[in-house]
């Protein structure tokens, strides 16, 4: 029937019956070619939003109406029990998941919901820090004038005490220089760290270490070795006597609590590719939780108030320099540019 129907049909009819065939075929190849490029775009978009939804900071699951997990990312992945935590009736949710924090979203759409759980644990931390560093100034300050006078009664005493009972009253004031120690790093750290150079001789930190030494109270038999350099340094003095202070004293407080044989403490400078190396060597107790050695208000010693290591290295990163630790031989060291 169709060879019948092509047969009516003038030269004509035929040219223009063949003319819209061709036209036809041509959309057909170029809507072909537009569907490919948009299947590729489709692709390539698709493959785009999976690399963002995988390099999100964010734990992120796709839940289907049943919610069952139809998609989550790889620090979904790292927290599996995390997603049971979550309330689903709520759409903004703050929760704790062992020990960090999260910040919790949930969006409805299309019956499957989205859900985005944020670590939040340093800013979280860095609130509390703040609260406490404000009522750490505060306790600070009123108890700094009642030692003063106590300090001052003690220094009197002293003066006035007999020979026999003159050692009692050094043990005072031992103490009360301590709690001083603590009121003044206290208020450095609440205030912030501001560095004033000047120039001065690594030889002068000796008699910084010695005085500090000799102004603590331990019973241990301890054996100090001091090692300096004959070299000059642009730094705060102060503050790098403060830093070999709680150095020090941290060494100390291992050595007492490990009640060790032979305790030793080793103090080394060494210059060294432009660069002030300075260890304090202790054979006291090993490091227990190396997370927690630079925490403000953290602390896995017997005595302190887990402020010394974190205000020195404040003092040290001020410095453009680094506080850090070796496990063996036991050491803390700091690095600082010597020009």
């Amino acid at each position: 029937m169709n060879e019948n129907i092509l047969k009516s049909l003038d030269a004509t009819e035929k040219e223009t019956l063949q003319k819209g065939l061709e036209s036809l075929i041509e959309q057909t190849y170029v809507i072909e070619n537009e569907y490919k490029v948009l299947n590729e775009n489709y692709n390539s978009l698709r493959a785009m939003v999976d690399e963002i939804i995988e390099v999100l900071p964010s734990a992120l699951w796709i839940l289907d109406k049943e919610k069952n997990i139809i998609l989550q990312n790889k620090e979904a992945l790292k927290n599996p029990k995390l997603l049971n935590s979550i309330s689903l009736e709520k759409m903004r949710d703050e929760l704790e998941f062992e020990g960090r924090f999260y910040a919790v979203k949930i969006i409805a759409h299309n019956e499957k919901t989205i859900i985005s759980a944020t670590d939040i644990s340093d800013e979280k931390r860095n609130e509390r820090l703040a609260s406490m560093g404000s009522v750490a100034a505060h306790l600070a300050h009123e108890i700094r004038n009642p030692i003063g006078s106590i300090s001052l009664l003690a220094s009197t005493l002293f003066s006035r005490s007999e020979l026999k009972n003159k050692h009692i009253v050094l043990e005072m004031k031992k103490a009360i220089d301590r709690v001083e120690r603590i009121v003044n790093s206290t208020l450095l750290f609440t205030k912030g760290v501001h560095i004033n150079t000047l120039n001065f001789n690594i030889l002068e930190l000796k008699e910084e270490c010695e005085s500090a030494i000799n102004s603590y109270n331990f019973s241990a038999p301890i054996q100090f070795e001091l090692n300096f350099l004959d070299v000059n340094i642009c730094a705060d003095k102060a503050l790098l006597g403060l830093v070999l202070q709680n150095l020090i004293y941290n060494a100390i407080d291992a050595i007492e609590e490990n009640e060790c044989e032979n305790p030793k403490i080793k103090i080394i400078a060494e210059a060294k590719e432009n660069n002030l190396i300075l260890r304090v060597f202790d054979n006291g107790c090993s490091i227990k939780d190396e997370n927690l050695v630079f925490e403000a208000f953290k602390t896995t010693k017997l005595k302190g108030n887990g402020l010394g290591l974190s205000l020195s290295k404040e003092i040290i990163n001020a410095h453009r320099g680094e506080l850090s630790f070796e496990k063996e031989p036991k050491n803390f060291y700091f690095i600082l540019p010597l020009t």
